[in-house]
């Protein structure tokens, strides 16, 4: 396999994760179970087929034990308390603020094109718009070097 094809697999394979990371952290708030739980269900099912798994598993784990961390980073940003969005919306902004300060080998224009086109699909009529501005301006605060260097 071509490195530009392992490239474009990994891209596919991490978009598959991101998908099934917002529906999972959403399971996870929503039905109080443990987290190892929901990624159980979420590997015995048809959610991470052809997904980066280990992704997945890092991400969900990680975020779950933060998530008043995470909060704490794009709640100053928002119009409204943390506890008054809409639960995917809390949970696509909890996942970007994770990718943001935590997984800083993806690019930040990245962790803003994946999220707002999932709020496209698991959000709210017109979620994505409200999403894309706050992570425009997390990106902002997180990632001020990367941002500031954009030409």
């Amino acid at each position: 396999m071509s490195e530009g094809s392992k490239k474009k697999t990994n891209v596919w394979a991490r978009r598959r994760a991101r998908r099934a990371l917002v529906q999972a952290l959403y399971q996870w708030e929503l039905s109080a179970n443990s987290v190892s739980s929901v990624i159980a269900d979420f590997q015995t099912g048809d959610a991470l087929k052809k997904a980066d798994d280990e992704f997945f598993t890092e991400i969900l784990r990680r975020s779950t034990d933060t998530t008043d961390v995470l909060d704490a980073l794009y709640a100053p940003l928002l119009d409204r308390e943390v506890n008054k969005l809409d639960p995917v919306e809390r949970a696509i902004l909890r996942l970007a603020a994770f990718e943001f300060s935590e997984r800083i080998d993806v690019p930040y224009r990245v962790v803003i094109d994946e999220y707002v086109e999932l709020a496209k699909v698991f959000g709210a009529q017109d979620s994505h718009k409200y999403i894309n501005g706050v992570l425009d301006n997390l990106a902002s605060s997180v990632r001020t070097v990367e941002v500031g260097s954009r030409g």
